[in-house]
């Protein structure tokens, strides 16, 4: 089956970017990709299962906010 592919702006957590998205037809599952949400430095807590600000992108806010 062949899926359309275009660019979208996503908003989470109050990060904002543009993708490359693969829309879903009616009896898809709803899921947004590791990539999208890599994207937004965002990932999956393992243990919680929520949201979270991705850790290797708090590291290099950090470095970017040295003297």
């Amino acid at each position: 089956m062949e899926r359309e592919v275009e660019e979208a702006v996503i908003e989470c957590l109050g990060e904002r970017a543009t993708r490359v998205v693969v829309f879903a037809g009616r009896d898809d599952v709803k899921v947004v990709g590791v990539e999208a949400l890599e994207g937004l430095g965002l990932e999956v807590d393992p243990v919680t299962r929520q949201l979270r600000r991705s850790e290797s992108m708090l590291a290099l806010t950090a470095l970017d906010d040295r003297p």
